[in-house]
């Protein structure tokens, strides 16, 4: 098996740059000097205890004990081996990798196997490429005609990636294998299907959607039927593939990704129409599910780009029309089929902090054909006349019963209340079930008895239900030791003590601002301290390993010699913490990652000063240690023993140096 060469993986290390691919999955907020933070990609969570430090390339999740560097992140988040993380930052950040050399002495290549990643994504954009060239062929009028009519121009249509797949039976297949895609990729991307006559093109005769990850990769399609004669579904997506799970995705999560994330808004639509005319519009932050209804891997994506926490009820809106913490707005037709799915959305909600709202037209136009009818604002005040959504799904089960009738409102109460009783919120709860009260013309203690009783003959909630549990253990990710062999086995992560004791707590201060801040303890005289100064024994392995490394003045030297620019000093700084990880034990390296990334309790301006009142504090505590010792013994010796002499002029001295540390 081909190996990558180790310098070829320090350069990416290195050159990616971890906020940028950690935040195109996570919304990242400050968390203090060089510190960012956000909700976990890899267990649900409410708080978000999620920290990445781009001076040093690396992440760590206080919550499950997650943690390591931009290519085990792309591992992790992509479900991807080690070699191909590393080709894949390679190719978006321009590295130019090397190989070991095989057995013969020649140069060692990859190995291009159907199914690998990066080979499907490229014949997605190949095929992408192809299908929007083929929408301004001849064969493309019945394509064209159906985007015109629903007011998509070809400046739309390229915007969106828009596509035609052409009649013929092989016409993408002798395209793709043109550009020397074999058989088993493409029939592995889902492009081509096998039946009696061979293989042909899944898609002919559609107009194409390309549909993207967060990366903006295409990794598959959406295509809808335009001729009478095509037996085939209305629409038609991609199969499963390596590449491409539909409950996943999200069509247009490319293009709105950080209006959702600047925002603290996203809109969900019903088809890829709907995406196009809404960002038209100005809504940019809407997004479609593919073929699929809207489900938990959905919620997660949302949640993770909202950066949402807990942060109060739902459905709360301010005197500026917008929502407490963030919105999620589901669109739905107005009829009976939208009105289903609105319903299906209400479960989802709960997995929501962010406030979570239901616009349907009450004209029972979908948002494509509000743009069509009545313009572009017409799409945005559909969007800003959403209503919360439980108020809708209780009104949605009002609606089936007679209201002006006694049985009609006892029949409503029936039906309403055990939908009252799914509001985990009890506050919010308990202010629906007042509402109810009214729309039923009943006793609000009435109401709440109702959906008191309804609530004890609730299921049991789903695991994973409420806020901050998290789905499977703490167990550990990847080691990484290894790079080129992929990172090795699963292996529990070590969990730090708690530090409750305040000569632990110093300790653990003093290597933290270390590992981050190595410019700032070098002048405070951290690498004078020696391995008794540290009384936890993973304390004491953290500093050998960092001494191994050549100490915190290690990072100067090499930001020196890269050249002493800014970018200098970043590869110098993830070189050396690589370095002291790589010189760690498999059990040490996840506390030293965890120490790397944890938020320091000081703000910018005051780091230096907190570095160096941390490095003293324990630097005194040790000589404070070593005096006491040293006393003990010289008052153990003989006064007369020339030893004594010896002993106690070590006392004094290392007193006048404690003196010396007070001053400062």
């Amino acid at each position: 098996m081909a190996l990558l060469h180790r310098d070829s993986i320090a350069a990416v290390r290195e050159t990616a740059k971890i906020e940028e691919v950690v935040g195109e999955h996570v919304a990242l907020k400050s968390a203090g000097v060089g510190s960012m933070k956000g909700l976990c990609p890899f267990h649900d969570e409410r708080t978000p205890s999620f920290h990445v430090r781009p001076p040093v390339q690396l992440w760590h999740c206080f919550g499950c004990g997650e943690g390591g560097d931009v290519i085990s992140f792309v591992q992790k988040i992509d479900h991807l081996p080690f070699a191909e993380a590393v080709e894949r930052l390679a190719g978006r950040y321009n590295v130019t990798l090397r190989y070991e050399e095989d057995a013969t002495g020649a140069p060692s290549r990859p190995r291009e196997e159907p199914g690998k990643r990066q080979r499907l994504v490229e014949a997605h954009r190949v095929a992408a490429e192809f299908f929007a060239q083929q929408l301004t062929s001849p064969e493309a009028g019945a394509a064209r005609a159906f985007l015109a009519e629903r007011g998509f121009d070809r400046a739309a249509a390229a915007h969106f990636g828009v596509g035609y797949a052409p009649k013929g039976w092989d016409s993408l297949l002798r395209h793709l294998q043109g550009r020397a895609f074999t058989q088993a990729e493409l029939s592995a991307a889902g492009l081509v299907s096998q039946g009696n006559r061979g293989h042909y093109d899944r898609f002919r005769g559609r107009l194409m959607w390309p549909i993207r990850d967060l990366t903006g990769d295409v990794i598959g399609f959406g295509a809808r039927r335009l001729y009478d004669d095509d037996p085939g579904p209305k629409y038609l997506n991609t199969p499963e593939t390596p590449i491409y799970h539909k409950a996943q995705v999200l069509y247009g999560i490319d293009l709105a990704k950080k209006a959702i994330s600047q925002g603290r808004q996203v809109v969900v639509v019903e088809g890829y129409t709907d995406v196009m005319a809404c960002h038209l519009a100005g809504i940019t932050t809407a997004v479609a599910t593919c073929g699929t209804s809207f489900g938990t891997d959905h919620t997660r994506i949302i949640r993770r780009l909202l950066g949402d926490s807990q942060t109060g009820a739902t459905g709360v809106l301010l005197s500026s029309g917008r929502a407490v913490g963030g919105e999620v707005i589901f669109t739905f037709d107005g009829d009976a089929a939208g009105q289903k799915a609105a319903m299906r959305a209400f479960d989802e909600d709960q997995q929501f902090a962010a406030q979570t709202f239901v616009s349907v037209s009450s004209d029972g136009l979908d948002p494509c054909e509000v743009r069509v009818q009545q313009g572009d604002g017409a799409v945005r005040k559909l969007i800003s006349d959403r209503e919360p959504l439980f108020e809708f799904a209780i009104r949605t089960a009002l609606s089936d019963v007679d209201m002006a009738t006694a049985e009609g409102r006892v029949a409503g109460l029936r039906v309403a209340a055990p939908v009252v009783a799914t509001i985990r919120d009890v506050a919010l709860r308990a202010e629906y079930a007042r509402q109810l009260a009214g729309w039923v013309q009943m006793e609000p203690a009435d109401v709440r008895r109702a959906v008191t009783d309804a609530s004890r003959r609730r299921p049991p909630s789903r695991p994973g239900d409420s806020g901050g549990q998290q789905r499977g253990g703490p167990g550990g990710g990847r080691d990484g030791r290894d790079p080129r062999q992929g990172g090795g086995a699963e292996a529990p992560v070590p969990r730090a003590p708690v530090l409750t004791d305040p000569v632990a707590r110093l300790e653990r201060q003093v290597l933290e601002v270390a590992l981050q801040f190595p410019a700032f303890a070098a002048p405070a005289g951290f690498d004078a301290l020696d391995a008794q100064t540290f009384q936890v024994p993973s304390h004491r392995a953290v500093h050998d390993a960092l001494r191994a490394a050549g100490g915190v003045a290690a990072p100067a030297r090499t930001t020196v010699e890269l050249g002493g620019t800014a970018d200098a000093h970043r590869a110098a700084s993830a070189r050396w913490v690589t370095e002291v990880l790589e010189g760690a034990t498999a059990t040490l390296a996840p506390l030293v990652r965890e120490m790397t990334v944890a938020p320091i309790p000081a703000v910018a301006g005051e780091m230096e000063g907190y570095t160096l009142g941390v490095v003293t504090a324990l630097r005194r505590l040790g000589l404070t240690r070593r005096i006491g010792d040293l006393k003990s013994h010289a008052l153990a010796l003989d006064p007369g023993d020339p030893d004594s002499g010896a002993a106690w002029a070590q006392v004094y001295a290392l007193e006048d140096e404690r003196r010396r540390l007070s001053d400062t």
